[in-house]
């Protein structure tokens, strides 16, 4: 399965007086990677919504192997574990540019239709794309 990346410095916002990233931080980053995941597909979430389909986060798991600190340059590579159906399921490591391994995380949302917030099917138009 492929894998996408995307690379960003810490800002000094996500940080405590320590220079440490605040651990809630990392979900934004995994955010950051999914939505990347699926502009790579050549679709945006913002597409979705517009098309009735929203992804909440019913699942979030993360361990923290060491500290992101401030200004550092980090990775998140993010992978689709498996084909989606209602569900799509992500894994993910976050490094630093010395490639030393920050987080490892795992999340699962569920596709819904916007109005009934009812879960669906993974729309065609995404399955199309993926290759697993």
């Amino acid at each position: 399965m492929e894998i996408n990346k995307i690379s960003f410095r810490v800002r000094y916002s996500e940080t405590d007086q320590m220079g440490v990233v605040y651990h809630g931080n990392y979900a934004q980053y995994l955010e950051m990677g999914r939505v990347e995941w699926l502009r790579n597909l050549g679709h945006s979430y913002k597409e979705m919504e517009l098309n009735g389909v929203i992804l909440p986060v019913i699942s979030l798991q993360i361990k923290y192997k060491k500290s992101a600190l401030y200004d550092d340059l980090i990775t998140v590579e993010t992978k689709l574990k498996k084909r989606p159906s209602v569900k799509i399921e992500f894994d993910f490591v976050i490094y630093n540019e010395n490639k030393e391994i920050l987080a490892e995380a795992t999340t699962v949302l569920v596709f819904m239709d916007a109005k009934t917030k009812k879960p669906i099917k993974c729309p065609d138009y995404l399955l199309e794309k993926i290759n697993v």
